[in-house]
């Protein structure tokens, strides 16, 4: 028998079986929160900040956050760019 993957789910561990995708250790720490990112109203960034898609299988240690699926698509207007000024007239 193969020993479960401990991983992280917004700080929170929890225990999952080998072959387990993203969405399955989502599921496995807060089901609501699962319905959300199946629903595409969420999405998964692992820890460095970058999106992963909810199918992608898990290892030992695998840390994920759960973001705005706005922020995973990359908000249109981007980033604030101090360089380009408020845009207001002065």
């Amino acid at each position: 028998m193969t020993e479960p993957l401990r991983v992280f789910v917004n700080g929170v561990g929890v225990s999952v079986p080998a072959g387990s995708t993203v969405l399955d250790a989502i599921a496995a720490a807060d089901a609501a929160a699962a319905a959300e990112v199946r629903a595409g109203r969420r999405a998964v960034a692992d820890s460095r900040g970058i999106a992963v898609p909810a199918d992608t299988a898990v290892s030992g240690g695998f840390v994920m956050r759960i973001i705005s699926a706005r922020a995973a698509a990359g908000d249109a207007a981007g980033p604030a760019d101090p360089a380009a000024g408020s845009g207001r007239a002065r």
